[in-house]
């Protein structure tokens, strides 16, 4: 598998200095309408860039898999008519019928650690739908098996969010609450339930996460950080929605990958427009987060060696 680098990247890493963030695609291509994907591509890595890391957004481009876009690249993303939305088991179809398209967080997160890339930042994860059929996503495979620091914010309020922290233990993922003791719930910041450890600064993330791999560990040490208070919908008024949401879902026959795009979609139609706000300041938030962690992994790494 060849993974193509963008200028700065290469030289990165070519010296070993890198700063990297890596960030997800498929926001880009299916989670946000035009042209706000557009803007928030850009926003995104100029938060990492403000926060002193070099930004490695991933996608995949006629069947090349890019690390670190170009704004030629974002502006061809952003506006590609029909986007291939990429997990882990579609790279080899992606490569070979020279797919163009946006990468999930499990599709993500295998580029970045291919990469030697070692933080991630995204919006929400996925997890264990409220189906009746078995509907689990990958990312749950790939944080279980993927030595990255990822950032968050919990999982994605429309899934079964005790079924995924259960999956989570059983995995034996680390479920870090960044300033927090309670798992974010993607749009609200509390959920009643329980993460596995508190932290409270990106130093403290550095340490804990060389910690569990020194012991052997494989998986991702899973960071969520709630979103900013005031952008919070409570959840006592997006419960109700994500519910009516689901049952429209069900009852379009609507399943699959197309599952999670269709309830984002609807919940912002039901809000008016709050939920696509409170999920692009979640992004940001993660975003700068993620470049903060970056600095300080890098920091501790010149500290190792010297």
């Amino acid at each position: 598998m060849i993974i193509y680098f963008n200028k700065l990247h290469r030289q990165a890493k070519q010296t070993q200095t890198s700063i990297s963030v890596a960030l997800e695609s498929t926001v880009i291509t299916h989670g946000l309408p035009r042209p706000q994907n557009l803007q928030l591509a850009r926003d995104l890595e100029r938060i990492a860039r403000e926060h002193g890391a070099q930004p490695a957004t991933i996608a995949v481009l006629d069947g090349e898999i890019r690390v670190g876009l170009s704004e030629a690249d974002l502006e061809r993303l952003a506006g590609e008519p029909n986007p291939r939305k990429i997990s882990r088991r579609d790279f080899a179809a992606a490569l070979t019928k020279k797919w163009t398209g946006g990468t999930t967080v499990a599709g993500t997160m295998f580029a970045a650690h291919r990469a030697g890339i070692k933080v991630f930042a995204t919006g929400g994860i996925g997890g264990v739908h409220q189906v009746e059929t078995l509907d689990i996503s990958t990312d749950l495979q790939a944080l279980a098996d993927t030595p990255m620091i990822v950032v968050c914010a919990g999982a994605k309020a429309i899934l079964d969010l005790p079924a995924t922290l259960e999956y989570l233990e059983t995995m034996a993922v680390p479920v870090i609450g960044y300033g927090t003791d309670e798992f974010p719930a993607f749009y609200s910041r509390r959920s009643g339930l329980s993460v596995s450890a508190r932290l409270d600064s990106p130093e403290e993330v550095v340490r804990f996460a060389r910690a569990h791999w020194d012991l052997g560990m494989k998986s991702a040490v899973l960071v969520c950080q709630p979103l900013p208070p005031e952008e919070e919908i409570p959840a006592e008024k997006i419960d109700p929605l994500i519910e009516q949401a689901r049952r429209e879902a069900h009852e379009r026959g609507i399943h699959g990958q197309a599952l999670t795009p269709f309830l984002l979609a609807r919940l912002n139609e039901l809000t008016g427009g709050e939920s696509l706000r409170a999920n692009l300041a979640l992004l940001k938030n993660n975003a700068r987060l993620g470049a903060q962690i970056a600095v300080a992994w890098a920091a501790a790494a010149r500290e190792k060696w010297a």
